[in-house]
């Protein structure tokens, strides 16, 4: 069926819708790691293995014209199969796969979040974002000069490694809450994340907030700390005030005024509803507060994306360019924000919605629908009577990540779309017990497993979850079946060599720039909002 109604498109031909103005998602099928080594600039990372459960929050609108890349060995007419059987009706296949684009002459990317890695990059070129190389910071610190470190990351990566005396502050957060940690003009402000874009991005919102602070960027961060030979804190849990009534009022203003200078637009709650009704378009809502705000209440349909993140890795949230954005905030400011840098980023239509919403929780993420065997399921209690008697082979889909760090004793690690290459390696006997992380990947695995092996196929209902929460042991003890070659991985994650690797991680992000000049795919544009003649 694939062949029949997926058309190829040649580099020449995505060249031009590229360039043509309409709705695009460029998808990308291969494992992560396969797609940090070598990519197009404005692909979409939704593998293969993942893609039931990936795909639909990315691209959700199922006459979205959409490309889907690979390394042309077949992934993509596996996706565009699984895309036909969902409704999606402007399917094309990337011919010859991504080495024919760069054979025509595309730059192609290493590494991740490009674009907004490069966009950080392209901010710093064009307004000059002051910053303060670690020793300098340092010895301010030990001289008690009147300063605070605000940590525009996630609290989780705050909490693994921050530079000392800093506060978690997440990047969309900035202008909401730097005033109440630094009420005196005087205080110097240094923003910092775990390299450079966060950090450039984050002083940058101040500067253009007006905030009379002096305001910098920690130069590479947390990393450019360690290599500094200065020594990090790791468990830290300190994080903003509330914030008064004074301080939103100031920077609700604030931030209103930035996102009107770069055209962000403000809607209301009816003209949102018109929109999801609108099947021309392509519409993202996203709240972009903290995850906690989010999970008490939120606007129904709305997925969480705090603002400093979606700055930071908008290719994880936003797959067709030329959508609507509606991004939801109560306060305002983080949405203002985030919108103001998403237009510079390229995004033409960005909106804030003012409200909080009713819907509490975190729904289950939107999945394609997917053939789950019921009938192939086994639970825990199963499972374990199996391995007792030495009649079972596990193979787990889980993350690598997760697999190393705990799974079902005698598991061997696999990918779901290199199973046939794993099934060489595993020595097969009783019955074949797919599992992953919640068990539904193993579940969509078992069809495509039964035609790999002639031994009977089940899957562990609930995955290792479930295993863990009926209380039986796990294991470290490592069976790799095929390479890590699912997820991309962080400096720190990569050698024991972890200096080296930061500094060839932040070489990348500094070299990021002119490639982008390059490709010419792409083109940032930067708004300067007026300041105004007194803040305080």
């Amino acid at each position: 069926m694939s062949n029949l109604v997926s058309p190829l498109v040649s580099p020449d031909d995505l060249r031009g819708m590229i360039g043509d103005g309409g709705e695009l998602a460029i998808v990308d099928v291969r494992e992560e790691l396969v797609f940090s080594q070598s990519h197009l600039l404005l692909a979409r990372s939704v593998p293969l293995s993942r893609f039931e459960l990936k795909f639909r929050a990315m691209v959700p609108r199922r006459a979205t014209r959409i490309v889907l890349c690979d390394d042309n060995d077949g992934l993509a007419a596996r996706a565009a199969a699984v895309l036909f059987r969902n409704g999606y009706t402007d399917v094309s296949i990337l011919g010859g796969g991504i080495a024919a684009c760069g054979a025509a002459g595309f730059e192609l990317f290493s590494g991740v979040y490009v674009p907004s890695k490069a966009f950080g990059e392209y901010v710093e070129h064009t307004d000059g974002t002051p910053n303060i190389a670690a020793p300098e910071l340092e010895q301010l610190m030990r001289k008690g000069a009147d300063l605070v470190v605000l940590d525009s990351r996630p609290f989780d990566e705050y909490s693994r490694v921050s530079i000392p005396t800093s506060t978690n502050v997440p990047g969309a957060e900035l202008v909401l809450r730097a005033r109440e940690i630094a009420p005196s003009a005087e205080t110097t402000i240094v923003v910092n994340c775990a390299g450079r874009t966060r950090s450039i991005i984050g002083a940058q919102s101040l500067i253009n907030a007006g905030l009379p602070n002096k305001v910098m960027a920690l130069r590479n961060g947390t990393m450019g700390w360690s290599l500094a030979g200065f020594t990090p804190d790791s468990g830290k849990d300190r994080r903003a005030p509330q914030v008064s009534d004074k301080t939103l009022d100031w920077a609700s203003q604030a931030a209103r005024r930035v996102a009107e200078s770069c055209g962000v637009r403000r809607i209301d709650r009816a003209t949102l509803d018109a929109w999801r009704k609108d099947e021309g378009r392509t519409l993202y809502v996203l709240d972009v507060r903290d995850p906690a705000e989010y999970e008490a209440g939120h606007v129904p349909g709305a997925l969480s994306a705090p603002g400093g993140q979606l700055v930071q890795a908008t290719d994880q949230y936003i797959g067709a360019f030329g959508a609507r954005i509606v991004l939801v905030d109560d306060l305002e400011v983080r949405a203002a924000m985030t919108g103001s840098w998403l237009r510079q980023m390229g995004y033409a239509d960005v909106f804030v919605l003012t409200e909080k919403g009713t819907e509490t929780g975190y729904p289950a993420p939107p999945m394609l629908d997917a053939h789950m065997p019921r009938e192939a399921a086994i639970d825990c209690a199963g499972l374990h009577d199996l391995l007792a008697r030495n009649a079972a082979t596990v193979a787990d889909l889980a993350m690598s990540r997760d697999y190393l760090s705990g799974h079902i004793p005698g598991a061997w690690f696999a990918i779901r779309t290199r199973l046939d290459r794993a099934f060489r390696k595993i020595p097969q006997n009783g019955t074949i017990v797919l599992t992953s992380e919640d068990g539904v990947f193993a579940s969509l695995a078992v069809s495509e497993t039964t035609a790999l092996t002639d031994r009977p196929v089940r899957y562990l209902s609930g995955g290792n979850a479930a295993w863990r929460a009926a209380g039986y042991p796990f294991s470290t003890e490592v069976k790799m079946a095929d390479e890590a070659v699912d997820q991309w991985r962080k400096p720190y994650e990569r050698s024991s060599n972890t200096k080296a690797m930061m500094q060839e991680y932040l070489d990348w992000e500094v070299d990021l720039l002119p490639r982008i000049k390059r490709d010419g795919s792409l083109q940032f544009e930067r708004f300067r909002p007026q300041l105004p003649t007194a803040v305080r």
